[in-house]
């Protein structure tokens, strides 16, 4: 894929911003027609640059209200070994993120859950459980100040 010119950029501002606009919003926001619009989003969408469209809800309204985040190391820090708890943790539906790092745990895991019980279920099924797992540290948020999952773009230009 080329790079990213101003329109592309102007385009994900706004789709950053509301994924929700129609696409006759967007090409009247940027200034480009509506079939160029459409042609350019389905081309980042492609390139994979845009990798979903979603909502973000609120995760006290919908009985979600526990953040925590845990550092997972593991005994074994072998490829397989670390690509099976990559895997498991994955596929938990509570697991918004999972990051392999570097420098300290193994893993860094950002959950999302209903209460401390339904925190203790899963860290039975996914620490506990797992015998490689060597040591779990858990830090719980008091208070959200910012959640935003938007990334910086370099400052688009009118074209």
């Amino acid at each position: 894929m080329s790079p990213l010119d101003s329109i592309d950029l102007r385009l994900l501002d706004l789709l950053q911003q509301d994924a929700s606009l129609s696409n006759q919003t967007l090409a009247g926001r940027i200034h480009v027609s509506p079939a160029t619009c459409l042609r350019r989003v389905k081309r980042l969408e492609e390139a994979g640059i845009i990798e979903a469209r979603v909502a973000i809800l609120s995760p006290e309204k919908i009985g979600a209200g526990l953040t925590a985040i845990v550092e997972i190391t593991l005994d074994q820090q072998a490829s397989e070994r670390l690509a099976n708890f990559e895997t498991r943790a994955s596929a938990e539906p509570a697991v918004q993120q999972c990051y392999r790092v570097s420098s300290g745990p193994d893993f860094v895991l950002i959950l999302q859950v209903a209460d401390m019980e339904a925190y203790h279920q899963l860290a039975h099924r996914l620490f506990t459980s797992d015998a490689n797992v060597r040591n779990v540290r858990s830090f719980f948020s008091v208070h959200r100040a910012k959640f935003s999952p938007r990334i910086s773009l370099p400052i688009a230009r009118p074209a």
